[in-house]
């Protein structure tokens, strides 16, 4: 195995590594608000990271390793289906807005939040039978908006950091 390869897969585990830990603690904070699905996704900044320093390939394979071990950790087989439809949706958008319109990092994220809540929502559409459930789309795409930012802005200051660091 190349030392290329090594890196490339020890990068890969360390990202893991951080995004499930993001996760953890996100699962920590207790919610701020009465409105089921709204967390701040910290995982995302991984995602995100991901995407913009090395592919969508590794994007998508971080994204599904965290899902799974944090579905099987703290969650359960509903947690895995919605997680994995939001996430999905997500980073579809997130990598089809940054190749193909080359938005901002900030504003990559924000559609990935919303687009995230999206997914979830659609999901549980299908799984309550019932399109209801979307009157809380407002609330969560104030939340995705909110969030994204955040997310957004942090990832940004980071793949920064990391381009000087490198010295690109």
């Amino acid at each position: 195995m190349s030392q290329n390869i090594s890196k490339k897969i020890a990068l890969r585990a360390v990202l893991v590594a951080l995004a499930f830990i993001l996760s953890w603690v996100e699962a920590q904070i207790p919610p701020l608000i009465a409105i089921p699905g709204i967390k701040p996704g910290l995982a995302n900044l991984v995602v995100l990271i991901a995407l913009y320093r090395l592919s969508l390939s590794d994007a998508i394979f971080i994204n599904i390793i965290r899902i799974l071990l944090v579905s099987f950790t703290f969650g359960s087989l509903m947690t895995f289906f919605y997680s994995l439809a939001g996430a999905a949706l997500s980073l579809f958008i997130m990598y089809i807005l940054k190749r193909y319109f080359n938005l901002s990092i900030m504003a990559v994220s924000v559609c990935g939040g919303i687009s995230h809540n999206v997914g979830q929502l659609f999901l549980a559409s299908i799984i309550v039978e019932s399109i209801n459930i979307f009157y809380l789309l407002p609330y969560l795409w104030i939340a995705g908006i909110i969030t994204g930012a955040l997310i957004g802005l942090l990832s940004g200051l980071i793949t920064t950091r990391i381009k000087n660091i490198l010295h690109e």
